[in-house]
């Protein structure tokens, strides 16, 4: 039986189709064979989100003590050219040593040339830096495909930084449920019990992010919230990305 979306859909966009994304990473494909500093975009880089969530997943780790950061795995949704966990394997503690040293780390993408981009860098920054931990990038789709051998016994931290604003913009191709509607019971497998969904959005708010992903149904409750520098407009106060920790609870 279907249910109400919680609140009004986005309007289809061509940023919502696999086709656009393949040309997309192609494209950085490309520039990156030519030029090997050409690493393509890191997305909301303009927010400095990569940085806060480095901060938030640290603070996890040393202050909090709810990561072991030698242990803890990482799935990161919709990796596109990688970057996230470029900067998670290469994050350094207070005396210089990379804190996620020996983590298992997994990107995954619906893009064929986004994980043949993921893997082209991943090898080059290995080569240079003479980095050990190599980054497993596959094929797959969220909404279409069951996990691979990879899923193991599930991810500590999953990590979504602009995929769900994706698939919001999917077309819907009169489909009973909406693929912002399926995510949530697409993900929830993907994270061990108690275990963390980090998702970085600038279509939603925190309240409609809630709205898709919270209390409906159980399995996921928000847990902690990232702080970005706020803005005035119209007398409303606001932050153009929004970061939310939820917590998988069974």
């Amino acid at each position: 039986m279907s249910t109400s979306p919680p609140r009004k859909l986005l309007d289809p966009s061509e940023l919502g189709t696999k086709e656009y994304w393949e040309a997309v990473y192609t494209r950085e494909l490309h520039n990156n064979t030519e030029d090997a500093d050409d690493e393509g975009v890191i997305w909301f880089d303009e927010s400095n989100a990569e940085d806060t969530v480095l901060k938030k997943l640290a603070s996890y780790a040393e202050d909090r003590g709810l990561l072991d950061s030698s242990q803890t795995s990482f799935l990161d949704l919709g990796t596109g050219n990688g970057h996230m966990l470029f900067a998670i394997r290469e994050d350094e503690d207070e005396d210089g040593e990379m804190r996620w040293q020996g983590a298992r780390m997994v990107g995954v993408d619906y893009s064929p040339k986004s994980v043949e981009l993921a893997r082209q860098l991943d090898a080059q920054r290995r080569e240079e830096g003479g980095e050990e931990n190599e980054i497993l990038f596959e094929q797959w789709d969220l909404l279409g495909e069951e996990p691979g051998a990879w899923l193991e016994g599930g991810f500590d931290v999953v990590l979504d930084k602009g995929t769900f604003d994706a698939i919001s913009l999917m077309p819907n191709e009169g489909a009973e449920r909406h693929p912002c509607e399926v995510y949530r019971e697409k993900v929830v497998p993907l994270i061990k019990a108690g275990r963390y969904l980090l998702i970085t959005s600038c279509n939603w708010t925190k309240d409609e992010l809630i709205s898709w992903l919270g209390p409906r149904g159980g399995a996921l409750e928000l847990f902690d919230e990232a702080k970005y520098p706020t803005f005035t407009f119209g007398g409303q106060t606001g932050q153009s990305v929004v970061t939310l920790i939820f917590r998988r609870t069974a």
